[in-house]
């Protein structure tokens, strides 16, 4: 995901998709439908025209897609292509304001949506804001002028603006990251060869294609080697086996815990009966990737490359269990302790496989060396931070062992990743801010058993569980990820010197402290109801990191 694009590999994505046309070989399956790659080609084509049309004469060549994973996202995704325009995916998690500021942030001038999500645009200021209900007939007749258009794919170069995809940070509201042609079609042909894709493959798109994973990891590879794609509108662990097996599915992607409630699901005699070589994603941890394996008989392959760019490690065969793999050629990457600046010493493991040295060994991957990160959209600040001091600072915790093979520990202070979603504190704290009860707020993470972060909340007042739930359920800018899982309730806020609240102290204790702290157990929806934190619930939490080898990560 963080490939390069060189002198000698400057294609763009509007060539890839002008290649599928005259190529009726079935391209794209979704639900009982199936396109062939030239009617894929030719839709794109139609789309372009039409979005040509559509965009004012002096805008930003911008299209906000608010979609499930339909037909329409990967048409909208190669009609921008050869337009020389840019996607916005528009996360359907967001609500309210919060959600409007994202479309209007990235200069959206049309929004191409389904009516299933009509009701998160109710009541919002979207001025000049051109609305595509894609499943409608007024939608249909839009089209129909443009049926006979070709895919030309002249209109972009390998640095047009290509992707406009959100990733949240520690300063508050997300950031849309650029990627542009020539990086995509880079990083799909990159990825082409690194796992053998052949024409005939079938790449099963499961995960949200808003992220960059499903369009960078799994559209754009199939998209270069002139696979096909088989949609899953949204993600079911009790659809998966079977959709593989009606596609064909040969290789997917994933993020986060999608592979423990894929295992969730009850077991079969014949598991093994599937199609897929290779699955291709982050988060899904040692253990359950061995147990995926053994059950399924697919190899998982753990890799590292965000949106941005700016840093990708690399799997090869050697790589010891647990670890995401090496740095990427061309990658001068390092574990850098932040405050110090200082490269932090090599990790030691016990007889058991645990990490030992945590306190030292986990910090921010950084890359030192050349990287393609191409900045973010209208966010100066954000890029300053990003490339702090002439190196590219992931917002990632790792460690690396003696012999350089690095390990992903988590996110950094203010950055959560509760479910695969990239979630800001600030954002969270400004919506919590509003309980009656609370007279300071702070959000931050602590670590989840299996993958990533579970949202631990701070608040210094009075705390009413009942009230609270009710609050958080009338909150609508408070995405479906964003609710705590922890509830610390304490008399006063703890503060540094300076006056700022002492996040790290809030972190390192955790959920493991003095203060009585309420939770929802692992499994209840987010409108599940609080109840205290027993010393029994504390040993069989901790139980669970153990032995998933993530213990240590409850000291940082």
């Amino acid at each position: 995901m963080g490939a390069r694009s060189t002198a000698a590999d400057r294609r763009t994505v509007a060539e890839l998709v002008q290649e599928r046309w005259g190529d009726h070989r079935p391209g794209l399956w979704f639900e009982e439908r199936t396109l062939t790659h030239h009617e894929v080609a030719a839709g794109a084509a139609a789309r372009a025209a039409l979005l040509t049309d559509l965009l004012p004469s002096r805008a930003q060549p911008h299209v906000g897609v608010l979609l499930d994973n339909t037909p329409e996202f990967p048409l909208w995704l190669g009609a921008a292509a050869l337009a020389g325009a840019a996607v916005a995916g528009i996360n359907p998690t967001r609500r309210g304001p919060e959600l409007a500021r994202d479309i209007l942030h990235t200069e959206c001038r049309v929004l191409v949506t389904e009516r299933t999500h009509l009701p998160l645009l109710d009541g919002l200021e979207l001025p000049g804001v051109r609305v595509l209900v894609t499943d409608t007939q007024a939608y249909e007749d839009l089209l129909a002028p443009y049926a006979d258009a070709r895919p030309e794919p002249g209109r972009a170069t390998p640095r047009s603006r290509f992707l406009l995809y959100f990733t949240s940070g520690s300063t508050g509201a997300p950031k849309a990251a650029v990627c542009s042609q020539g990086r995509l079609a880079a990083a799909g042909r990159s990825l082409v060869g690194h796992f053998g894709v052949r024409a005939d493959d079938v790449h099963y798109i499961c995960m949200p294609m808003f992220h960059g994973n499903a369009v960078i990891a799994d559209w754009a590879p199939a998209l270069a080697a002139g696979a096909g794609v088989a949609l899953r509108r949204r993600f079911s662990a009790s659809g998966f086996l079977p959709d593989v097996r009606a596609f064909g599915a040969t290789y997917f992607t994933y993020v986060g815990r999608a592979v423990q409630y894929i295992l969730q699901t009850p077991p079969r005699a014949d598991d093994r009966d599937n199609p897929l070589r290779t699955g291709f994603g982050t988060e899904a941890g040692a253990v359950d990737a061995a147990a995926f394996e053994e059950r399924f008989g697919v190899r998982l392959v753990e890799g590292y490359g965000s949106s941005e760019g700016g840093a990708a490690i690399q799997w090869s065969p050697g790589t010891p269990k647990g670890a995401t793999g090496r740095a990427a050629p061309g990658d001068d990457l390092a574990v850098i302790d932040p405050e110090t600046g200082a490269e932090c010493p090599a990790a030691l493991f016990g007889p058991d496989g645990l990490l030992l040295n945590g306190h030292e060994a986990i910090g921010e991957l950084v890359n030192r060396g050349p990287n393609p990160f191409e900045g973010y959209w209208r966010n100066p600040a954000a890029d300053a931070a990003r490339g702090r001091g002439g190196w590219y600072w992931t917002g990632d915790l790792f460690y690396r062992d003696a012999d350089g093979y690095l390990y992903f520990a988590g996110r950094t202070d203010d950055r959560l990743r509760v479910d695969s979603e990239n979630l800001a504190a600030a954002v969270i704290e400004n919506i919590l801010a509003r309980y009656e009860g609370a007279d300071a707020v702070a959000v931050y993470a602590v670590p989840d058993p299996v993958a990533g972060d579970q949202v631990m909340a701070a608040v210094a007042g009075t705390f009413d569980p009942l009230a609270f739930e009710a609050f958080l359920r009338a909150q609508p800018d408070l995405g479906t990820k964003m609710a705590p899982r922890f509830v610390r309730v304490l008399d006063r806020m703890p503060v540094t010197a300076t006056n700022k609240i002492h996040r790290a102290g809030l972190r390192r204790e955790g959920f493991r402290c003095a203060d009585p702290v309420w939770w929802r157990p692992t499994g209840e929806p987010e409108s599940g109801r609080y109840r205290l934190l027993s010393g029994a619930d504390i040993e069989a939490l901790v139980a669970r990191y153990r032995a998933r080898g993530r213990e240590e990560l409850l000291l940082r």
